[in-house]
């Protein structure tokens, strides 16, 4: 059986991994690939995994990381030179078939609030929006998205991934008094001079770690680390599945809801397209 996404925008981020049993295991594909500066920005340093590829301030970062997956590969990450929103995607390199190999969508979620939560004040809470939603506070500020080939089928390995996330840095909309603030940014949330450079290279880190700890303790650690990040209903347990599906368990009457991950990721729900970045 196939499915396939409907929205080709998709970010990447450049690893290959393999899983195999209940743990899992992760290589890191080393490239060559050269990086390509088109932007003269603030620099960004990466760990020696990835190859960094940079795109103008009006370039877009995951359709442009999903066109090059092919031939770059695993390693690649494509940022775009915006001082008002971190864009960036990385590919990746699943060595599982494409029905479980979306797990690692949850993977780059964890790395994505992991590199809010090191420049974000001791008060201010992180929180993911099922699926891919970044909250802080309550406030929207952005959220990670992936893709595949459309060609690829779910009992097979797909050849790339590409996962791809947008987080605003700087409000941009003026505000008047009395209007109710549904969207925020770093800067309105006290996140001092983390901008765009700097979450993205604190994203490049913290997915190290977790792609090494889904290595080590299975993907079960790197569950529990995303569900501790997701507000939930009071008296219900969640769970992920080997398809990536969330699982809603209530407890007083045993009810058990899934939330499809592949319907959920063709449309995410914390993107506008005609902005071009996070909901406002």
């Amino acid at each position: 059986m196939r499915r396939r996404l409907t929205d080709s925008r998709h970010s990447c981020t450049s690893y290959r991994f393999s899983l195999s049993g209940r743990k899992g295991k992760w290589r890191t594909a080393l490239r060559s690939t050269p990086t390509s500066h088109v932007s003269l920005v603030e620099p960004i340093q990466l760990p020696p995994p990835f190859t960094l590829v940079r795109l103008r301030e009006s370039g877009d970062a995951f359709a442009h990381a999903c066109g090059i997956a092919p031939k770059r590969g695993a390693g690649t990450l494509v940022c775009v030179g915006r001082f008002d929103l971190a864009e960036f995607a990385v590919v990746l390199e699943p060595g599982e078939l494409l029905s479980t190999a979306r797990r690692a969508f949850y993977a780059g979620m964890v790395a994505l609030t992991d590199a809010l939560r090191e420049y974000a004040p001791p008060n201010k809470t992180v929180a993911i929006g099922w699926p891919g939603s970044v909250e802080i506070d309550g406030g929207l500020v952005g959220g990670g998205r992936m893709g595949w080939p459309s060609s690829a089928r779910e009992d097979e390995p797909p050849a790339w991934l590409v996962f791809g996330a947008m987080i605003r840095t700087v409000a941009m909309a003026d505000r008047g008094p009395g209007v109710q603030v549904l969207a925020s940014a770093l800067d309105e949330e006290g996140f001092g001079e983390a901008g765009a450079a700097q979450v993205t290279e604190s994203f490049a880190r913290h997915l190290m770690r977790v792609i090494d700890r889904w290595q080590v303790d299975g993907f079960d650690s790197v569950a529990r680390d995303y569900l501790s990040r997701v507000p939930r209903e009071r008296r219900t347990v969640l769970s992920i599945d080997e398809s990536g599906d969330l699982l809603t368990r209530r407890v007083d009457t045993g009810k058990v809801e899934r939330s499809d991950l592949v319907k959920a990721l063709a449309k995410p729900s914390w993107l506008d397209p005609k902005l071009g970045g996070p909901r406002l």
